[in-house]
């Protein structure tokens, strides 16, 4: 594992190291629908205005490397002063089962966390148990079942990076009783 490091990439840097791999593992396999090759040029051109109104939110590019060798990624964005996106993450299948995804996702929490947000979620499709159960047993929770014309039935999990968070939703879920800190902060 001493031959295995996770760095920083720069939005430059990233876009070229993770395009071709990322189309190998998300599209050659499945059945995603791609919005943008299925909107006009005008379509695009207010998506294009839409996003460049949004401001530029926090973006962290994570990649994996053995040695000098990029074998991995995870990477997401800010979606709003609480709230951040963990967008995209894969190990390269030479790599898998070593704890690598573990150590990105430990990564990518410690950095949210130290930037000051308070929740961090993401979207994978439902059967995707290679990344939802680390992400389960690293603390996420499940918190909805989508349904998208762009990737079909998907989970969202979130991790509470304020753990009374994390304690009122699973007494919302009926998995706790009501304690007196849970009693104090919904006033009953």
């Amino acid at each position: 594992m001493d031959n295995y490091h996770i760095r920083e990439i720069a939005d430059e840097e990233f876009g070229n190291l993770w395009l071709g791999p990322s189309k190998k593992f998300f599209e050659d396999e499945s059945q995603v629908f791609r919005l943008r090759l299925a909107l006009s040029e005008e379509e695009l051109a207010r998506w294009e205005e839409l996003r460049a109104k949004l401001g530029t939110p926090i973006r962290i590019n994570l990649g994996m490397y053995h040695g000098e060798e990029f074998i991995g990624w995870c990477w997401g964005y800010q979606e709003s002063a609480m709230k951040f996106y963990m967008c995209n993450s894969a190990i390269f299948p030479e790599h898998r089962r070593k704890g690598l995804y573990t150590r990105l996702l430990n990564e990518m929490i410690s950095r949210t966390k130290a930037l000051g947000f308070q929740e961090v979620f993401s979207r994978h499709a439902a059967t995707n148990n290679a990344i939802i159960i680390p992400k389960l047993k690293a603390g996420f929770k499940i918190t909805t079942l989508e349904v998208t014309d762009l990737f079909g039935v998907c989970v969202h999990l979130n991790y509470y990076l304020n753990p009374l968070r994390t304690k009122i939703l699973d007494y919302r879920v009926g998995q706790i009783k009501p304690d007196d800190e849970i009693k104090k902060n919904l006033g009953i």
